[in-house]
């Protein structure tokens, strides 16, 4: 086995190891002492491949985020030709993945990030290009935005095991959030009021105002 190929297998079995410590006992458990006795490796061993504990969160968060993409970039591919929001529907889909999937790995992220609050940048600057990419091509941004935030609160409260739903739950739910034809009849096009010109604006603010002013002024009697 050459040197590369050893280093790999060691720091997939740092990796794997650090995983069941924070999914067992906690992120707060997590050292690089821990990490030698659960994965068979030796103290220097782990140290070779990360010097501290939070490079380990680092290397775990970004391999799991790596996991999630490789399934967003094939689903995209799927359904780019034939969906009106490719974006939304990549995401949808992503965050169904990933609470379907086994939850230990993804809480115990979530643990590891609340207590190392700066690992959250990496995840979050993700999210924003993709909510901007969501937000583009919907024709009712703020519908798309709710369609995903659903999604992400089905995903939270599994992981949380806060959710009183089953699975054959989960799963209708998820479907109805994917399912493009059942959101149509609710899509409002976004028209801002910028947008509108200083004359319409004022003669849309008259033309609501006038009403009123002639209900408020009372009849002369004859």
């Amino acid at each position: 086995m050459d040197n590369a190929t050893r280093s790999e297998r060691s720091r997939n079995a740092a990796l794997e190891a650090a995983t069941r410590i924070i999914a067992r006992d906690g992120p707060g458990r997590l050292t690089l002492d821990a990490i030698a006795r659960e994965s068979g490796l030796s103290k220097g061993g782990v140290m070779h491949q990360f010097r501290t504990k939070e490079a380990v969160l680092k290397a775990l968060l970004e391999r799991q985020m790596d996991h999630f993409e490789e399934f967003s970039t094939r689903y995209m591919a799927k359904v780019s030709e034939t969906s009106a929001n490719p974006n939304l529907a990549t995401q949808l889909a992503t965050v169904r993945e990933a609470a379907t999937s086994p939850n230990s790995a993804a809480l115990a992220l979530v643990a590891a990030m609340v207590e190392n609050p700066g690992l959250m940048v990496l995840p979050r600057d993700r999210e924003m290009k993709r909510v901007e990419a969501i937000k583009a091509e919907a024709s009712d941004p703020e519908l798309a935005l709710l369609r995903w935030a659903a999604a992400r609160g089905l995903l939270l409260s599994s992981l949380f095991g806060m959710s009183p739903l089953s699975k054959d739950e989960h799963q209708r739910l998820f479907a109805r959030l994917l399912d493009d034809d059942q959101w149509r009849p609710l899509e409002k096009p976004d028209e801002p009021l910028a947008g509108k010109s200083r004359a319409t604006r004022g003669s849309t603010a008259k033309s609501g105002a006038a009403p009123a002013a002639r209900a408020a002024t009372p009849r002369k009697r004859a």
